[in-house]
């Protein structure tokens, strides 16, 4: 199935969310020349304009997005004032894993570690009430702190942090040592026992 430049525009701009995407960076992101991405957004923005569709396409500053439309207001807002109801995604179960297991933690600290932004997820996180600043770091700057809420154990189920499940690296550790100890015994009960020849 042959993709159309439309439909690669759509899908970058869906992608890009909030931060949209200028006529450079579609052509660099499409491999096409200005002139025709200019003519598909005008395409699809008729496209969105002529279909009972509640999104549209909006250009501010030279970067397109798309967006909801104006009357769907009321019902995005909806969706807005109950967080909860939206399942977290993929980048916000990294940010709260790191943020559980790390706390409390710095946005650098947390971009460190999955080597991503995490600005996106650390907000819808505190949307949902699940994480909450908990201070600042006393280095340079002070960075604010993050660490989880009563509402993160409310959702998880949990009565504290204790019975956060142990982390594969330190279950790969606990057997680790489980080996070498054994590993030990065996060497020991060797040099006690005469080899036999």
């Amino acid at each position: 199935m042959k993709t159309s430049l439309s439909s690669k525009i759509e899908a970058l701009l869906f992608v890009a969310g909030d931060d949209g995407l200028t006529i450079k960076q579609l052509s660099f992101l499409t491999e096409s020349d200005e002139q025709e991405l200019k003519r598909h957004l005008g395409l699809l923005e008729g496209k969105y304009d002529q279909n009972d569709s509640g999104i549209m396409l909006k250009q501010l500053a030279g970067v397109y997005q798309l967006v909801t439309r104006p009357e769907m207001a009321d019902t995005v807002q909806k969706l807005a004032d109950n967080p909860t109801a939206q399942a977290l995604s993929q980048a916000s179960l990294e940010v709260l894993s790191i943020i559980a297991y790390k706390q409390p933690i710095t946005r650098v600290e947390i971009e460190d570690l999955r080597g991503v932004k995490s600005e996106k997820a650390l907000h819808t996180l505190s949307a949902k009430a699940l994480v909450q600043e908990v201070g600042r770091a006393e280095r340079t700057g002070r960075a604010i702190l993050y660490g989880t809420t009563k509402e993160f154990l409310d959702y998880f189920g949990l009565q504290s942090l204790k019975e956060l499940p142990p982390l594969p690296q330190e279950a790969a550790y606990e057997e680790e040592q489980e080996t070498d100890l054994f590993m030990t015994k065996l060497q020991e009960t060797f040099k006690k026992e005469p080899v036999k020849v």
